[in-house]
């Protein structure tokens, strides 16, 4: 995943927001590369966190978890139940980008607490975790309030940062409009991230609710590569309504 996200290559991934091995495993049949665990709004809580990486894992995907805010144990906690990465929701200015990274990395380069548990082997294998912390965990700033629109160049020149995701309805929502990111002012925020990250030459990533695959085809098309596509409910959810709704246009 981190190669992807240097490489601005597309990767495909969804949400997890229902806590159960079988939607991991149906899931996993449709492709996708990684899920991300919902710890932000969904009821998930951490006892439940390292059976589902586990799955996740076991099922060849990565898994990533959305902590439920930027503190240093929520993160450091889904790291060490081995987490292939985090996504930080509310990043909006570079010194909660560089703090972000700090929960994430071990001194020197950050100020990450040291414990031993499943992402280190249960002690066994701290040296070889420290190696692939380094080289391979995957840190994610979710870009969802016009600050952080305002403050991007600067949120993306912290080292550590390997990417960002869009969250559309909290952007409309820091602005005054939630759940309007139609709105012109909106797609002119969106439109500036989009700008900027085009002339850094970084990684962009978008949250797209829609569990049509047409608005996740127009975001790559525009040149989005990290891409969450639609999450579990809606997937199960939109085809039902849609099935029941024909059905009974039948009858």
């Amino acid at each position: 995943m981190k190669k992807k996200l240097q490489n601005r290559e597309v990767s495909i991934g969804s949400w997890l927001t229902i806590p159960h091995q079988a939607v991991i495993e149906i899931l996993s049949t449709a492709g996708f590369e990684w899920l991300t665990i919902d710890m932000e709004h969904s009821p998930i809580s951490i006892e439940t966190i390292m059976n589902l990486i586990g799955h996740i894992q076991g099922n060849n995907m990565q898994a990533l978890v959305r902590v439920s805010k930027n503190e240093e144990v929520p993160i450091k906690r889904v790291l060490d139940a081995g987490a292939d990465g985090v996504i930080v929701p509310m990043i909006r200015n570079k010194e909660e980008a560089i703090q972000a990274v700090n929960y994430v990395k071990y001194p020197p380069k950050g100020k990450r607490g040291v414990g031993l548990n499943r992402a280190q082997k249960y002690g066994t294998a701290f040296n070889t975790y420290q190696k692939w912390l380094e080289h391979e965990v995957v840190v994610i700033a979710q870009i969802e309030h016009i600050d952080a629109v305002n403050n991007l160049e600067d949120i993306f020149s912290v080292e550590g940062i390997d990417g960002i995701i869009v969250g559309p309805y909290d952007l409309s929502a820091s602005m005054g409009y939630p759940g309007e990111y139609d709105r012109d002012d909106v797609n002119a925020a969106l439109k500036r991230v989009y700008e900027i990250a085009k002339k850094l030459k970084k990684p962009l990533g978008f949250h797209i609710i829609d569990s049509g695959y047409e608005k996740t085809l127009e975001k790559i098309n525009e040149g989005y590569s990290f891409i969450a596509f639609s999450l579990d409910f809606f997937f199960l959810g939109d085809m039902a309504r849609q099935q029941m709704k024909l059905l009974k246009s039948k009858i």
